[in-house]
């Protein structure tokens, strides 16, 4: 009975070596990047709107009643065109009496000037008194400038009739009408909005902590999101003095330099500006989650050449939206882990998947 009991041991403990072992388990798949190595670390791309650099309300010089208007929003027009009119008639009349003031100011200063001549001549036989002479010249004096008074405010009323009329001052297309025939309007009221459309520019909303890599003449890129296959060069023209007191962001505006039919106002675009290259040379650029924290020390997940992850202290400097600069710890042309680095163990084999960068 022993026997057999011995025997069927055996051979239940023949039977558990003859088991195959378990096949060892696949590199687990890490999301990698090569620091160094990408554009959208190293740049800044701004979402903006293309505006005209030149744009300005067109506002009769006088009020009245429009009668008329000569164009519509889109409308391409040159300088000196005609763009609305008023109703004249009562700058005509006053521009009418104007002239009738200086035809009776004329004729007083004549008769002053014949006036005096005999008085001179009376003077010179001793007919009358030196007194009456000079009363004489002195209504003279008043009559020439009371002609010459006249005569100004003559051109005023003549002026007048002429800025019933509205003229384009400027080459451009019209990108606003706020008012109609009919209408009446004060001086100096907006009647339509012109801009020019030689010179195109995109107005961006930069952060405050991104300030220092944007400075006048700072060279972008372009891209219309109606046309993202084609890109325009630009430069930075004008930074605000100051930031926005709602998002603390400052307003930028840049010129796009080879802008053609495709760039319409009001599209939208994005500018993408490029990292000072000193800035780049010292420090690399890291996603936020690639980086971890164990014992007090900074770390990220470095792969080497047979992919096994192997932790390494590294320095942090600044932090932003896009991600961290470390100073120093890490070299251009290195693979680091990007995703899951909380879950990796020290010479752990993996599978390196390239990641889009943030």
């Amino acid at each position: 009975m022993k026997i057999r009991l011995l025997l069927a041991v055996s051979l239940v403990l023949a039977a558990g070596c003859d088991k195959p072992a378990e096949p060892a388990a696949p590199p687990r798949p890490t999301l990698t990047m090569v620091v160094g190595d990408s554009s959208a670390l190293d740049s800044m791309v701004l979402v903006g709107e293309v505006r005209p650099r030149y744009e300005a309300s067109q506002s009769f010089r006088i009020g009245g009643k429009i009668i008329e208007r000569k164009v519509d929003v889109g409308a391409q027009v040159k300088k000196g065109q005609l763009i609305a009119r008023l109703d004249a008639a009562d700058v005509n009349l006053n521009a009418a009496a104007a002239m009738a003031d200086v035809r009776s100011a004329e004729a007083s200063h004549a008769l002053a000037v014949a006036e005096l001549e005999r008085q001179r001549q009376l003077f010179s036989r001793k007919f009358i008194s030196a007194s009456a002479l000079d009363i004489r010249e002195a209504e003279l004096k008043t009559s020439a400038a009371r002609l010459a008074q006249v005569r100004a405010q003559a051109n005023v009323s003549g002026n007048q009739t002429r800025y019933a009329n509205l003229y384009a001052d400027r080459d451009g297309v019209i990108t606003m009408i706020r008012a109609e025939p009919g209408q009446v309007v004060e001086v100096g009221e907006a009647v339509v909005q012109i801009a020019n459309l030689k010179e195109t520019e995109v107005l961006v909303a930069v952060p405050e902590s991104r300030m220092i890599e944007v400075k006048p003449g700072t060279p972008v890129t372009i891209k219309m999101w109606a046309n993202p296959n084609k890109a325009y060069a630009g430069r930075v023209r004008e930074i605000a003095p100051a930031a926005d007191s709602a998002t603390r962001a400052f307003n930028v505006r840049v010129s796009v330099t080879d802008a053609d039919d495709l760039v319409k106002l009001g599209m939208t675009a994005g500018v993408k500006f490029k990292q000072q290259q000193a800035q780049q040379s010292q420090q690399l650029l890291i996603p936020l989650a690639a980086l971890t924290e164990r014992n007090g020390k900074k770390l990220v997940w470095v792969i080497d050449a047979e992919n096994n992850a192997q932790p390494r202290e590294v320095t942090a400097g600044e932090f932003s939206e896009q991600g961290v600069m470390v100073t120093e710890g890490l070299q251009a042309g290195e693979k680091i882990a990007i995703a899951g680095v909380h879950t990796l163990v020290k010479g752990q084999h993996v599978k390196p998947v390239v990641g889009a960068t943030p």
